[in-house]
């Protein structure tokens, strides 16, 4: 199985010193980087490698060690900078083995290219290969984000941290809104067909439908909806839409059946919670990283 090196590129708008000292710099460079935790450099002699020690959290308690060398080059003639690197881990829960790569610094007139490419060497066979084909998609999705997190850094001051939280809390929105359209859709349409689901579909159409028929649906329509929100891209103006959607279900709920208003668990109190959820997802998706903006194979 062929394997295609995992490629990233962005322009950033800033001068070639502060890029290269907040890439260089391991204090700086794990503040943006969502493959380390830390990164600790070594005491060297001059004109040896710099030679460094990583660490990764995985949570619950679990880290990932490993070791590696980089070698910075500058070139006078373009101005480029160019830093190689190897890296390697012993670490029983790590994918990977060891691999190599670089970082390359362009001068460009939007200000610097940056752009890195690696591959690496997986452990375990034929099993390391197969967990490498999820690992791999995700570890470059890591790298592109970071790129575009430090790009936000650099230009407008927005701390990776801060980035990283605004982040989750627009993923979480995200996938309970995805949760609770495929459950709507699914339970009480698409399995139970519930009854009074069916009775106020009788009412708003007046007869005009077979209810169980459009039950289902709009059930399906609701797990599409649901789907939609696992969308990987950029979705900010679509809580603006969700915010209508809601008003109008909300609208249509009480036309069918007012006194639905004031049961238990009425609609009204469901779909206040999503509008005010659909408030905080647009705020927090506002300036947010996207690995989208990076390129991912060279041109």
């Amino acid at each position: 199985m062929k394997k295609t090196p995992i490629y990233v590129e962005i322009s950033i708008q800033t001068d070639m010193e502060r890029l290269w000292r907040y890439t260089q710099d391991p204090a700086l460079h794990r503040q943006w980087d969502l493959r380390f935790t830390d990164i600790t450099y070594l005491k060297r002699r001059p004109g040896e490698p710099q030679r460094f020690l990583y660490e990764t959290r995985i949570g619950f308690g679990l880290k990932i060690s490993g070791t590696g060398e980089s070698v910075g080059n500058v070139y006078q003639d373009t101005g480029d900078r160019v830093s190689s690197l190897k890296f390697a881990t012993n670490h029983p829960l790590s994918v990977i083995r060891e691999g190599r790569g670089y970082w390359k610094y362009s001068e460009s007139e939007t200000g610097i290219t940056f752009m890195t490419q690696y591959d690496y060497d997986t452990r375990y066979g034929r099993l390391g290969r197969l967990a490498d084909m999820a690992f791999r998609p995700l570890i470059g999705w890591a790298t592109a984000w970071s790129f575009a997190a430090l790009k936000i850094w650099l230009e407008k001051g927005l701390h990776p941290r801060l980035l990283f939280q605004k982040t989750l809390i627009y993923w979480l929105v995200c996938l309970l809104f995805s949760f609770v359209w495929i459950y709507q859709g699914l339970v009480p349409k698409l399995i139970m067909a519930h009854p009074e689901e069916i009775s106020m579909l009788s009412a708003f159409t007046d007869g005009r439908f077979h209810p169980e028929m459009l039950l289902k649906l709009i059930g399906l329509a609701e797990v599409m909806v649901g789907l939609l929100w696992l969308y990987p891209g950029r979705k900010r103006k679509w809580f603006l839409l969700h915010i209508a959607l809601l008003v109008l279900l909300s609208a249509s709920a009480g036309m069918a059946d007012i006194a639905s208003f004031v049961q238990p668990f009425n609609p009204v109190v469901l779909n206040a919670a999503l509008i005010i959820l659909s408030v905080v997802g647009y705020v927090s998706a506002c300036g947010i990283p996207n690995a989208g903006n990076t390129i991912r194979k060279r041109r």
